[in-house]
């Protein structure tokens, strides 16, 4: 399957949690969540080398339209709202339309 949507967020931890929001962000690849929907083509968490309080996510969609119903769902909603405590100021996004690439994950 190929990914028609995607977008890389950039979210700044508040001091010292890091490791918290990291390990959230993470539970959205457990079952019932969102980046273990069918419709989740790529669900990468990163940390920044020089910041361990900046985290990177990036994913791919199968549409724009199923990302946004898979995050307007109760899981999805209860991640987000456990984060948003986490963070030091508003998350950076940039979407993106893939045209071609390589995961081995």
């Amino acid at each position: 399957m190929i990914a028609a949507h995607g977008f890389a967020a950039t979210l700044t931890a508040r001091p010292g949690m890091g490791d918290r929001l990291v390990d959230l962000l993470l539970t959205g690849l457990d079952e019932g969540s969102p980046g273990a929907s069918e419709y989740c083509l790529l669900y990468l968490v990163s940390r920044s080398a020089s910041d361990p309080d900046v985290v990177h996510v990036i994913e791919g969609w199968t549409s724009e339209e199923d990302h946004h119903r898979v995050f307007a769902g109760r899981a999805a909603q209860a991640i987000v709202a456990r984060i948003d405590p986490l963070l030091a100021k508003e998350s950076e996004y940039t979407d993106f339309v893939p045209v071609r690439g390589k995961s081995a994950l």
